[in-house]
């Protein structure tokens, strides 16, 4: 089965999805259900869980019902994709907001992880997978949120520090870690960004034409078809018109 954070929209949502149309038992999480529970009427395979993710507890409480339930059991694929933004600058931010980017983008991301892992060779799964939903702000600092670009950049950190634990041990040498970076995504995200600004929001999706959530949620479906001995660790995606 596979788990889906941040769920309720955007490119989670389409993430669970897929997977749900390939057949796989989907957790998707989210502390908005009702969106979930929408989704999962549309498609069959799509199991609403709600989760605060800024939690330690209800992320662990989140794995615990997992093992507990008689259909799920276990976790063969982890997406943690919950994202969260703010839009002030460096010089204007504030400690509230950093800290909720930290702890959504980074610790949330990385707990998730550490639990779907533990699963895993609880499980003797040595074929598992794990992919981080990350962004292109992870790989270069540009416009927008400087803090939350900082965030991306403890993703990719975590990424190659996951391989290589992974790797150095034997029961755990074939679990594979990946990462998708998108550019600009024409979702929520950028709404949520910019409460109450949200003309600037608009106007940059009207930029340029933009990637779309099904797209981020192929490339997701790509890696989980690759065969074994393939390790893909990041796949950049840009809309061909973005510029950086």
């Amino acid at each position: 089965m596979a788990l889906v954070t941040g769920a309720s929209a955007g490119i989670g949502a389409a993430i669970c999805r897929v997977l749900a149309e390939r057949g796989m038992k989907v957790v998707g999480c989210a502390r908005r259900i009702d969106k979930i529970e929408e989704l999962a009427k549309a498609q069959p395979g799509i199991i609403p869980y709600k989760c605060d993710l800024t939690s330690d507890s209800d992320i662990v409480k989140m794995y615990e019902w997992i093992e507990s339930n008689s259909d799920l059991g276990k976790v063969d694929v982890c997406v943690p994709n919950a994202g969260f933004a703010a839009s002030s600058s460096l010089l204007e931010g504030n400690p509230s907001e950093w800290r909720g980017m930290s702890e959504v983008n980074i610790i949330a991301l990385n707990h998730c992880t550490q639990l779907a892992v533990k699963s895993m060779i609880k499980h003797k799964i040595d074929d598992g997978q794990v992919i981080f939903v990350n962004s292109m702000s992870g790989h270069r600092v540009a416009g927008g949120s400087k803090f939350y670009s900082a965030t991306k950049y403890a993703v990719t950190a975590l990424l190659e520090g996951w391989r290589m634990e992974l790797f150095n041990q034997e029961e755990t040498k074939h679990i594979r870690v990946a990462q998708i970076s998108p550019g600009l995504v024409e979702t929520e995200f950028a709404f949520a960004m910019n409460k109450g600004s949200e003309g600037k929001a608009e106007s940059l999706y009207k930029s340029i034409k933009c990637l779309q959530a099904e797209d981020m949620a192929d490339h997701v479906k790509y890696i989980l078809e690759t065969p074994k001995h393939v390790q893909i660790t990041d796949i950049l995606v840009r809309p061909t018109e973005q510029k950086s």
